[in-house]
């Protein structure tokens, strides 16, 4: 019995001495991991384009080889290629045969002169509705022949240079240009619309000689502009001439002496007055329609009797004096129907005006078919 009991108190005091020895033994520190160096993570390739424009639309199989596959070629009008509404963010390669050309309601931001090559034929050109800021000079050296340019609804700063001298229409409205270089119009005889409305064109914009070559010029609009002063130099075969939405105070004295066949004038929306306008200065005897509405009038301006529509509305006009307006004495026995003025429609709601309409007014413009008071 003592010698089992001494054999346990050995055994006990063996493990005791053991697991002490476990305790105070001092762990090896752990080896410093030699340093790394780490590349830096591979970065992915900004994309080329915004991702969230929608994928390009590809057009139904064509049976003319050189059909870009982004357009349609229908064999009906071998000589049309139809890009438009595609989502194209170019303009592609343009087969020869091409005479007309549909762009417009892409996201195109540029146009480069790679496009037109072999596109000398190139007639006319819509690239309305897109995002273009720039244009290769280069473009219309390709294409001699094109006559009608539609650019509008773009990111244009300035007109483009080297166009066509044989171009008929050029339309690049709604764009942001406050910029056309002096020589822009030099040899381009055959234009007959410029359409410039909407954009950023103020008076130091345009220089004293920029529309005098274009001597064939029947439609000019400069809507939607900062103009204060009226554009000079305006070619005399002008028919249509729109300016409403402009700053423009007053008009010189003898500005459409010259115009030969003037027969639109839009002044709307601008800051014209009575002391502004010279007495005389709407006697144009080819003038039908005259646009005066949303200026600074106190009386009813003098007009030859060939005009046949005048909007004076919401101006600050507040009598009408038939007889001081009309074109001869009211007492006159009138068999000539030619001295008969032709106006028949007047407008002249907006002002400070009551009925009913003055009898003198009724006497002279006898062909009056409607008047707004």
């Amino acid at each position: 019995m003592k010698a089992e009991l001494g054999y346990c108190s050995l055994l006990l005091l063996l493990l005791t001495v053991d697991v002490w020895g476990q305790q105070t033994r001092p762990r090896p520190r752990p080896r410093p991991k030699p340093p790394t160096t780490r590349r830096p993570p591979k970065k992915e390739p900004e994309p080329m384009e915004p991702t969230d424009f929608p994928p390009v639309i590809i057009g139904p199989p064509s049976s003319f080889p050189d059909c870009p596959r982004e357009c349609m070629c229908p064999a009906s009008f071998p000589n049309a290629l139809y890009c438009e509404n595609r989502n194209l963010r170019r303009v592609p390669v343009i087969p020869p045969r091409t005479h007309y050309l549909y762009l417009q309601n892409n996201y195109i931001d540029s146009v480069t002169a790679d496009s037109f090559n072999n596109a000398t034929e190139l007639k006319w050109i819509n690239l309305g509705n897109n995002r273009i800021r720039s244009i290769e000079k280069q473009v219309f050296e390709k294409i001699p022949n094109l006559l009608h340019l539609y650019m509008q609804k773009n990111f244009l700063k300035e007109v483009p240079s080297n166009l066509p001298s044989g171009l008929e229409q050029l339309r690049l409205s709604r764009n942001q240009i406050s910029k056309i270089a002096p020589g822009t119009f030099n040899k381009m005889e055959h234009l007959v619309l410029l359409d410039l409305h909407h954009n950023r064109i103020s008076d130091s914009n345009l220089a004293k000689n920029i529309f005098k070559d274009l001597k064939n010029l029947v439609q000019l609009n400069l809507a939607h502009n900062i103009l204060r002063k009226m554009p000079a130099n305006i070619p005399n075969s002008i028919a249509q001439l729109f300016l409403d939405r402009n700053n423009i105070e007053d008009i010189p004295q003898d500005y459409f002496k010259d115009f030969t066949n003037l027969a639109f004038v839009r002044l709307n929306f601008n800051h014209l007055t009575d002391k502004g306008l010279p007495k005389m200065v709407f006697n144009v005897s080819t003038l039908m329609d005259l646009h005066l509405a949303h200026n600074n009038l106190t009386t009813v301006p003098l007009f030859n009797t060939h005009l046949e529509h005048l909007h004076l509305n919401n101006n600050n006009i507040e009598s009408i004096n038939g007889t001081a307006i009309c074109p001869f004495t009211l007492t006159e026995d009138v068999h000539d129907p030619d001295s008969v003025p032709r106006l028949r429609y007047l407008r002249l709601d907006g002002n400070h005006l009551t009925p009913p309409i003055p009898l003198d007014v009724i006497m002279c413009f006898r062909h009056l078919h409607s008047i707004v008071i």
